[in-house]
């Protein structure tokens, strides 16, 4: 018969660690489990999904990508260099960059306090005003055109002659991407809860700090993504631009239309590679969005 707590020469449970001296300092063995794996939680019906969707999005888009920047780099970083070296191709894509920056800019404030009004505001013709947001969207870029050049042209009814100007092209950027940040802006202060800001009012807090530390972290995503909407919509417009601009060399020009004289002349490998040059400016922009998003959303 055996006495104590248990069987004699049964086998006991090794501490987690056990203390061992070295020099007079005593150091502790700690047992690490082996890291796993985390395991697939898709399932055969989400994969296929998947597969069809990455399927689907690489014809319409990775290999188109993938020509037109085979097609630019066939004679190597030269053709980079031919194409930007030329004055008018130049031209074209400082004005192109430079007015649909700062169209972008000017949307995101006129989008944001629009997207704000309609939130949180009720006035008479608020439902008729929000349908009109998305009329850029349904209108055909040529008949955008035609309707601006009616309305600033040489016979405007307001008296302002702003056809085949640089603020002809402004104004046409400005008219089809403002819908972007509107759009995106909107569903994010719908569902922004309104008793956050009024704990913080009543906790002493300024508007100008509800604003910077509540409501502007929450709606920095939905900006920055309706401001690379709007960029990348605004360096790419041709339709709007093909009446009212003039496509001026020098002057009113602007890079689609500089892209199309490539190709009626025979420039393929100039046409794309002017082509995946903007595509360069246009995931450049992403990115710089995304840090400031990322830097906005941390300091509040």
């Amino acid at each position: 018969m055996t006495s104590g707590p248990g069987l004699a020469g049964a086998e006991r449970p090794a501490p987690p660690a056990s203390p061992s001296s070295d020099g007079g300092r005593r150091r502790w063995r700690v047992r690490r489990s082996p890291r796993t794996t985390p395991r697939s939680t898709l399932t055969r019906g989400a994969g296929l999904g998947l597969g069809l969707a990455m399927t689907w999005f690489s014809l319409l888009v990775l290999l188109p990508l993938a020509a037109i920047v085979a097609t630019a780099g066939e004679n190597g970083v030269s053709r980079y260099l031919d194409v930007l070296r030329n004055d008018q191709t130049w031209a074209a894509v400082t004005l192109t960059v430079g007015q649909a920056a700062l169209v972008t800019i000017v949307n995101v404030v006129v989008g944001t306090v629009i997207a704000w009004v309609l939130v949180r505001d009720a006035f008479p013709g608020k439902a008729l005003l929000n349908v009109v947001i998305d009329i850029p969207f349904a209108l055909p870029t040529i008949v955008a055109g035609l309707v601006l050049l009616s309305l600033y042209g040489p016979k405007s009814p307001l008296g302002v002659d702003w056809a085949f100007t640089r603020y002809a092209v402004f104004l046409a950027l400005a008219f089809v991407t403002l819908p972007f940040v509107v759009r995106t802006v909107q569903p994010v202060l719908e569902e922004l809860d309104a008793d956050v800001e009024e704990a913080a009012a009543s906790l002493g807090a300024g508007r100008a700090t509800i604003l910077r530390r509540i409501v502007l972290p929450a709606l920095t995503p939905a900006i920055t993504a309706g401001a690379a909407l709007s960029f990348a919509r605004a360096i790419s417009e041709y339709g709007s631009l093909v009446l009212l601009s003039g496509n001026k060399p020098f002057a009113t020009e602007v890079v689609s239309v500089r892209v199309l004289t490539f190709i009626e002349n025979g420039n393929q490998a100039s046409a794309a590679a002017l082509a995946s040059v903007m595509l360069a400016v246009a995931l450049a922009v992403i990115v710089l969005l995304d840090v400031v998003q990322r830097r906005v959303a941390r300091r509040g």
